[in-house]
């Protein structure tokens, strides 16, 4: 593991200096980035310009969950995003180079063209965050406050682990990319309103199925005091960092699964 985040740390540092090279062009992409995912803010405003509520969840609320969704999706994707362009690695038979290399397949993918326009993300979520905390009528306490943490943190592995576990997928389908967007891109929509307005049985599926819901709705739950509307045992509310891990096992067990299925496309 130690060997493994060292040479990611090389890997990213080199694409850094290389990226910077061009300063001009990486200060616009990263501001272009940042309008982009400016929009998704401006949808929250617009639909509460003609709501008070969204299923009992007020503006500010909303923002809490805007905040800690996007920024750990941010940290997300600033660290794995790149695993997406493993099907094109392997049409071209890239990724067998890889293979030779002395450090880990997963390590390279990720860090491979590694760019720091990713952290407009990373900013945009935590400015949000950073406004909605002293907005939301809720009686901080020390729990609480590692609540917040620790949701953001377990919701960044749960969204890398599951961009890792639907990359594994691209080496028996290399052209369902459109997979791993429905996942992450999707998930992170998702995870920015109220879980509860999707109904009891979406609901059920992002707790059971695809565990999106501890990303940031069941902590969610704890930290603004409110109900849950499934009923489900209070001990759900704490479980993001056991969800996460299981989550990142399973990512690494698929991971390798698909490794040693690989089979080359020749050059």
């Amino acid at each position: 593991m130690v060997e493994s985040l060292r040479a990611y740390g090389l890997l990213v540092r080199m694409w850094c200096r290389a990226a910077w090279q061009y300063p001009g062009s990486l200060i616009l992409m990263t501001v272009s980035q940042a309008l982009i995912t400016l929009m998704d803010l401006a949808m929250v405003a617009v639909l509460f310009s003609q709501i008070d509520e969204l299923a009992s969840f007020g503006l500010r609320e909303v923002l809490f969950l805007y905040g800690t969704s996007y920024l750990a999706f941010g940290l997300a994707d600033l660290a794995l995003g790149n695993v997406d362009l493993l099907g094109y690695r392997i049409r071209k038979g890239t990724f067998d180079a890889m293979l030779v290399r002395p450090a880990g397949t997963l390590v390279q993918v990720a860090a491979e063209d590694f760019s720091p326009r990713r952290l407009a993300v990373v900013l945009q979520g935590a400015v949000v965050l950073g406004v909605a905390l002293p907005l939301v009528d809720v009686d901080w306490s020390p729990a609480r406050v590692a609540m917040v943490v620790t949701m953001v943190i377990s919701g960044a592995v749960i969204f890398g682990a599951l961009r890792v576990l639907c990359a594994a997928v691209l080496f028996v389908v290399t052209d369902a990319a459109e997979v791993i967007s429905a996942f992450t891109y999707g998930g992170n929509v998702l995870t920015q309103y109220p879980l509860a307005i999707y109904g009891r049985e979406a609901l059920r599926i992002l707790t059971w199925v695809v565990p999106l819901a501890f990303v940031n709705w069941y902590p969610a739950l704890y930290v603004l005091g409110r109900p849950d509307p499934l009923g489900l045992p209070d001990a759900l509310r704490f479980a993001s960092p056991l969800a996460a891990l299981a989550l990142a096992l399973l990512a690494g067990a698929g991971w390798r699964a698909g490794v040693r299925r690989y089979r080359s496309t020749g050059n």
